[in-house]
């Protein structure tokens, strides 16, 4: 696109947007080519802008991904809460599932989940910090509450707990399961490698399958003591 045809938003609604086509934009770039090698320079010009005229829209490339990673956070939370409701009361297995499922579907959203901590928190101000945390509470507090409907052997902690496995792993799978395309050819091509694919969806429902069947045996083996 040709910068020269950009002019600066001058009215709240133009300014919203043009922040609209950098979130669509950043998005894009980011579902194409992964997160880290989305460069701010890159997003100006699918939007059609000079980087110095984005930054007054975002402070940094960090601050545009983290508000797509919350936009996220709140579009998975009710998908999620709606698969919960679906299985069966005491089903672990039903609930790690839905968490497999909805997350492996949402591969952007697991990269993010991954970038956050590492870089996406690190470079933007405090308030934008506090803001994204505000959104993650929410969701959290939601997901947990829809968790223990089905499962109430967990405590609030324990629900915590299991956001906390379930989004750190997918994040991390999904890493592991989308190399470079040299990397993936080698994998594909020596047998002694294959452990290095990682089928998302399947591994995580199997772990967090676990943990939940754990923690449900531990909470009614303590209630059968007393």
């Amino acid at each position: 696109m040709d910068t020269t045809d950009f002019q600066r938003a001058r009215s709240p609604q133009a300014k919203q947007q043009r922040e609209a086509a950098i979130l669509d934009a950043a998005r894009t770039l980011g579902a194409e080519h992964g997160i880290r090698q989305v460069t701010l320079t890159d997003i100006a010009a699918a939007v059609g802008m000079h980087k110095s005229a984005l930054l007054r829209y975002f402070e940094t490339r960090e601050e545009i991904f983290l508000r797509l990673t919350a936009a996220d956070w709140q579009e998975w939370t009710p998908a999620l809460c709606a698969e919960i409701d679906h299985a069966a009361d005491g089903d672990t297995a039903g609930v790690a599932a839905a968490f497999a499922r909805t997350l492996s579907a949402r591969g952007m959203f697991c990269d993010l989940l991954a970038q956050a901590p590492m870089n996406l928190e690190r470079n933007v101000s405090v308030e934008a910090v506090r803001e994204f945390k505000l959104v993650t509470l929410a969701a959290v507090d939601a997901i947990v509450t829809a968790v223990r409907a089905r499962l109430p052997e967990l405590t609030e902690a324990d629900g915590v707990d299991l956001m906390a496995a379930a989004t750190s792993m997918a994040g991390s799978f999904w890493q592991i399961a989308t190399p470079g395309p040299e990397v993936a050819a080698l994998y594909r091509a020596d047998l002694r490698l294959a452990h290095a694919i990682v089928d998302v969806e399947p591994r995580l429902a199997r772990l967090l399958t676990a943990m939940l069947d754990g923690i449900t045996a531990g909470r009614r083996s303590g209630a059968s003591r007393r």
